[in-house]
């Protein structure tokens, strides 16, 4: 059965709607019926979904609160109130520790506050309404066990990870509110995010529709952490990594220790048990 807040005839918007993992959503939501804003950088690929899909495209930088705001009073003027948020809008050009590129602000900006203000500036409307809603932050696993390599965007992602925890908690505390917040948290998936110079998908990535397909067969249950697997990771070697990274700090092992030499058989052993 579908979420109640993806009922035809109800709005929606998708930050990031332009392309990737985004558009599969509005594709999704278009077939549904639902009336969908699109939200994104200005560009051939927002006009391109507007003309191909119907959809309300607004050029919005999630990074700035001002521009969210104007999103949701041009969205409830032209479709009326939000039933779904799907905060969706990030970026990975890459990042170092010590930002010799010049990363991090505009990572943190986009991938972390970009959620965090369009909770803030949808979120009231949509509790006090006593309306259905569902607000779906997408996530990443890099985000969980926070991988060498990336360390701004793993960052991103952990606090997309802890927000959308305490904005669930929220939601379910207030007498009367309806709302939801789901975590989807995606696996390998081939989206102009993460094809990095290459033109055709990997064996191991899944498509954007694959995981919007995973996403919304999981959205008519109760899941909050929605961990999506891909063609090269299940549900079990993710859970097994998961539960490895938490055990760095319940044993009192270095932090990453699954990267560490001195504990390579060790997760292994684990790993494969």
């Amino acid at each position: 059965m579908m979420h109640p807040a993806l009922a035809q005839g109800n709005v929606a918007v998708v930050t990031g709607g332009a392309s990737g993992i985004g558009l599969a959503i509005v594709r999704r939501l278009v077939a549904a019926g639902l009336k969908v804003a699109v939200a994104d950088l200005p560009g051939v690929a927002l006009e391109l979904v507007a003309q191909e899909q119907g959809v309300l495209a607004v050029e919005t930088d999630v990074a700035e609160r001002a521009s969210l705001k104007a999103l949701k009073d041009r969205v409830e003027q032209e479709l009326g109130p939000v039933s779904a948020l799907f905060a969706n809008a990030g970026i990975q050009p890459g990042s170092s520790i010590f930002d010799s590129d010049g990363h991090w602000d505009r990572i943190i900006a986009v991938n972390l506050m970009g959620i965090v203000h369009a909770g803030h500036v949808f979120g009231p409307g949509m509790a006090a309404s006593g309306q259905p809603g569902l607000i779906v932050n997408t996530g990443s696993k890099q985000g969980i066990t926070t991988p060498p390599g990336d360390p701004a965007y793993n960052v991103s992602k952990a606090g997309v990870k802890a927000f959308t925890e305490a904005l669930q908690h929220e939601m379910r505390s207030r007498e009367g509110c309806a709302v939801e917040a789901r975590l989807f948290i995606p696996g390998f998936v081939f989206t102009p995010l993460a094809a990095r110079g290459r033109s055709e998908k990997p064996a191991g990535a899944w498509t954007p529709e694959q995981a919007v397909d995973f996403l919304f067969d999981k959205l008519e249950g109760s899941d909050f952490y929605i961990l999506c697997p891909d063609n090269d990771v299940d549900r079990a070697t993710d859970e097994k990594r998961i539960a490895w990274a938490a055990g760095d700090i319940t044993q009192n092992r270095p932090p990453l220790s699954r990267w560490h030499p001195d504990y390579e058989a060790a997760f292994q052993a684990w790993l494969t048990a």
